[in-house]
């Protein structure tokens, strides 16, 4: 079932590009500015997706702190600067609506990791083995 920031076909050109734009300047504003939420000082954050809606209205922003650690707290931290980073994310942007954030755990990297522990086993690496 696809979820209410996708159709069927998939993100457009227009919200992969305004993704794109909204996720190099958080990215820029997370590296410069001093958020005075406590359970953010002194942390790196990765944005790896933004994800709009079709309207531009919404974006959904995966992020996780560099080395993986709190990374429910940091998440709960970016949803309670998000009207903060909205309004500097406005000053940087040239769009018609800045969309309101909403922070997400990136689960990608875990879901790598166990893939490659997975791949490592004895008995897979073994099976792989075989088919070639």
């Amino acid at each position: 079932m696809p979820n209410r920031f996708s159709s069927k076909k998939g993100p457009s050109q227009r919200q992969l590009r305004a993704g794109e734009l909204i996720r190099h300047a958080l990215v820029e504003i997370l590296r410069r500015e001093h958020l005075r939420d406590p359970a953010l000082d002194g942390v790196s954050v990765t944005i790896s997706e933004v994800r709009t809606s079709p309207d531009l209205k919404q974006a959904s922003v995966y992020a996780a702190p560099l080395g993986g650690r709190a990374q429910g707290e940091i998440i709960a931290a970016l949803n309670r600067v998000a009207p903060y980073l909205r309004s500097l994310l406005g000053k940087k942007i040239q769009m018609k609506f800045t969309p309101a954030l909403t922070f997400h755990g990136d689960e990608t990297f875990e879901e790598a990791r166990k893939i490659d522990e997975l791949l490592a086993r004895p008995d897979v690496a073994r099976d792989l083995k075989d088919r070639e």
